[in-house]
C-alpha cells in the first residue's frame, strides 16, 4: 500500500481527492490547516500550518511519505488572485519538496492552474500555448511550477504538474458561480450575474480528483491540463440551475459587468489525461444535478 500525504486536504479539491485516494487503495495521510478532516481507517490526518517555519520538515520526517499530492495554497475568493499570501506558498512548496526527496520520496504531483496560461489563445495545450499569467495568483503558480521543473532534473524527481481548469460541485467556496447562483435561487432571491455569453472548462471537483489520483497512480511527469476538454455558454449553466429549481425569473443576466480581461473563450486540451487512461464520470447535467443536490442539503 503507497503512503500518499496529500497537503490541502479540507480544501475544496482536497476533499474529494482523499476520498478516492481511500477507494484506490493508498495509505493516506491528509495535511488540514484550521478545519479538521472526517477520518476512516484508511487515513491518518495531520494538523499543520505548512507555512510557519519547521513546519514543512516535522511533518515530511513524521510521514516518510511514498508520493506527494500537494494542493494547500490560498484560495479564498475575490482574494487569492491578488494577494501576496501567494508569495509565501511558493517558498514553502520549494521547502515541502526538498525534505520530500531528502526523506526519500519518489515521486510527486503539484497543483497548479489555468490561470498560468496567456488567455487571449482561449484554448489551451499543455505544449503549445503560451504561459503568461496575468495575475500575482497566476505568475507564483507559474514559477513554482519552473522551479519544480529545475529540482525534478536536478535531483531525478519524477513530479507531475497538474493545471486545474473550472472546478465544480460538493464542498465549493459559497461565493463561486455555481454555488451562489444556487443558493440565491433557494432562497428565493434574484441571482446576479453577467451577460453569461463566456464560453468556459468546467469539470466536476470528483472528476478532478479522480484525475489527481490518476496522475499519482502513473507516476506521470509534466504538465496536464484537468478540464472536460468541452467547452460551455455560462448562461446555459445558470440557466440550467435556475430550470431545476423552477427560477428563470430571478435570473438577472447582465446585472454584473463582465471586467475588460476577461475571456470570451478559455477551455483545455486535455489530451494527455485522457491518454494515461482517465475519464470524466459525470456529464455536465449529472454533474450540476449532483452540486445543486448537495447545496439543497445546506440551505
Amino acid at each position: 500500500m503507497t503512503r500518499v500525504l496529500v497537503t490541502g486536504a479540507s480544501g475544496f479539491i482536497g476533499q474529494h481527492v482523499v476520498q478516492q485516494l481511500q477507494l484506490s487503495g493508498f495509505e493516506v495521510h491528509a495535511v488540514y490547516a484550521n478545519t479538521r478532516i472526517e477520518t476512516q481507517a484508511s487515513v491518518t490526518a495531520h494538523q499543520a500550518n505548512l507555512l510557519e517555519p519547521g513546519a514543512v520538515e516535522k511533518l515530511i520526517a513524521t510521514v516518510r511519505p511514498e508520493q506527494l499530492l500537494h494542493l494547500a495554497w490560498c484560495a479564498k475568493p475575490g482574494v487569492y488572485w491578488t494577494s501576496a499570501e501567494n508569495l509565501l506558498w511558493v517558498q514553502a512548496t520549494m521547502r515541502l519538496l526538498e525534505a520530500f526527496q531528502v526523506q526519500g520520496g519518489h515521486h510527486a504531483v503539484l497543483v497548479g492552474s489555468c490561470a498560468e496560461y496567456d488567455w487571449r489563445y482561449g484554448y489551451c495545450r499543455e505544449e503549445l500555448t503560451p504561459l503568461i499569467p496575468a495575475t500575482v495568483y497566476g505568475r507564483c503558480k507559474h514559477a513554482t511550477r519552473e522551479l519544480a521543473d529545475v529540482f525534478s532534473q536536478v535531483h531525478g524527481l519524477p513530479i507531475a504538474w497538474a493545471r486545474i481548469f473550472h472546478a465544480y460541485g460538493p464542498f465549493e467556496a459559497p461565493g463561486r458561480l455555481v454555488p451562489a447562483v444556487i443558493n440565491a435561487l433557494l432562497r428565493g432571491q434574484p441571482a446576479l450575474c453577467s451577460h453569461g455569453e463566456q464560453l468556459r472548462d468546467l469539470l466536476h471537483a470528483a472528476d478532478i480528483g479522480g484525475a489527481l489520483v490518476t496522475l499519482l497512480q502513473h507516476q506521470a511527469q509534466g504538465a496536464f491540463n484537468l478540464g472536460s476538454g468541452q467547452p460551455v455558454c455560462l448562461r446555459e449553466v445558470v440557466e440550467y440551475l435556475a430550470t431545476q429549481l423552477d427560477a428563470l425569473h430571478l435570473l438577472r443576466m447582465g446585472a454584473i459587468a463582465v471586467a475588460a480581461d476577461d475571456p470570451p473563450l478559455l477551455v483545455a486540451d486535455n489530451q494527455r489525461l485522457v491518454k494515461l487512461g482517465w475519464q470524466a464520470r459525470f456529464d455536465l447535467q449529472h454533474g450540476l444535478d449532483d452540486a445543486l443536490a448537495w447545496w439543497r442539503g445546506r440551505v
